[in-house]
Formats: C-alpha cells, sequence, structure tokens
C-alpha cells in the first residue's frame, strides 16, 4: 500500500485563500507640494493710516518676517505666519514715534511683536482669499480674516521664484486695549480708532 504523508495531503486540502500571502508591495508616499517662501523684504511693505486731527497720519513698519508654505495644487493647504517687531515702527517723525513705543501705544519693551498665524486659507476665486488666523498684538490675541489678493508667480532677472500678495484692512485699535487719546479744546478725539493696514508682500522661494 502507498502511503502519503500528512503534511504533503495537507497541501491539496488547504484552500488556497489560507494559504500564506506575500507581502503587499509598498506604496510610495506622494511628493509633497508644499514649498515654503520667505520674505524679500526690499519688495515688500507693512504700512498703516489713522486720523489724526484734520488729516490722516500714515507709518511703516520697517522689521518684519514672513515664512508661507504654498500649495500650488490646493490652496486651502497653504499657510503662512507673520512676525513684526513693534519697534521698528516709523512714521518719519521721531518723537511721535517713541511716544507709539511706549506703554500709551504698543508698550514695544513689554510687547516686542505683533504675530499673525494662519488657521484657514479660502478660495473666492483664482486671485482672491480669505485667511483666517489668529492676530496678536500688545498681547491680545484675535480671530480675524484677511482679505487677500494673489498677485501670481514668477522669476525675478537671476531665475529665482517669486509670488506677490496684498491685502488691505480694517482694524480697530480698541480691540488690542490701545486706547489712549486726547480730548480737544474744541471738541472731538485727536485720534480716530480705525487702522487703514495695507501689506504688499514679495516672497521668495526657499532653495
Amino acid at each position: 500500500m502507498k502511503i502519503i504523508r500528512i503534511a504533503a495531503l495537507s497541501a491539496f486540502l488547504v484552500p488556497p485563500m489560507f494559504a500564506q500571502a506575500p507581502p503587499p508591495a509598498a506604496v510610495p508616499a506622494p511628493a509633497s507640494t508644499v514649498s515654503v517662501w520667505t520674505v524679500d523684504k526690499p519688495h515688500s511693505m507693512a504700512t498703516f493710516r489713522i486720523r489724526h486731527l484734520m488729516s490722516n497720519v500714515t507709518g511703516q513698519f520697517r522689521d518684519f518676517e514672513v515664512t508661507a508654505r504654498l500649495d500650488r495644487a490646493n490652496p486651502a493647504a497653504s499657510s503662512v505666519e507673520l512676525t513684526i517687531q513693534a519697534s521698528s515702527i516709523d512714521t518719519g517723525e521721531a518723537s511721535r514715534d517713541e511716544h507709539l513705543r511706549s506703554p500709551d501705544f504698543f508698550e514695544v519693551s513689554k510687547y516686542p511683536t505683533i504675530t499673525f498665524k494662519s488657521t484657514t486659507v479660502k478660495a473666492k476665486s483664482a486671485t482672491l482669499f480669505d485667511v483666517t488666523g489668529d492676530l496678536t498684538m500688545h498681547g491680545v490675541t484675535k480671530r480675524i480674516t484677511l482679505p487677500v489678493t494673489f498677485l501670481g508667480f514668477g522669476k525675478n532677472a537671476r531665475g529665482e521664484d517669486r509670488a506677490g500678495f496684498e491685502l488691505d484692512a480694517i482694524l480697530d485699535r480698541k480691540d488690542f486695549g490701545i486706547t489712549w487719546n486726547k480730548l480737544l479744546d474744541e471738541g472731538g478725539l485727536l485720534l480716530g480708532d480705525e487702522v487703514k493696514v495695507s501689506v504688499s508682500l514679495q516672497v521668495a522661494k526657499k532653495p
């Protein structure tokens, strides 16, 4: 009588679905479409305007940094962080700038920076975006939405990648605890509460 070993017999009886399958092939992770960009300072400005008596005083912050993470394939995945050195305020009048750095206004010795960190980016069109995030100024943080216009991608004369953005917004300085004012003899107040902010950015792609 021919003897059939049990081990050999089991190879015929065990259904293929229980047989050990080869390990699945590794699926490569999709390449990231996010690139990092930093501010091109000679071609960028952060300015403001506020009512003073019968005119509007304009100033700017000369020292600020921007880090933008841009996803050209999916703009909603983009983000931006802005840091302004409050002491770099410049209105063209030294004594006024010192007053603005004092505890009456920005109190730069205690609150040296103004920051904005985005939380969401929502496209309204190919060039218009609502960028929502947290603005911290004078020790107060507020969630705000900024209307941002995208100006396009391009290359400079050296072939380096650049992108452009701009925004205009109105902030109420009292929302951030900056309340100093002076009553005029003839009535009314020396300063307005609304501050018109304009930011024009050119950013450079990091290698």
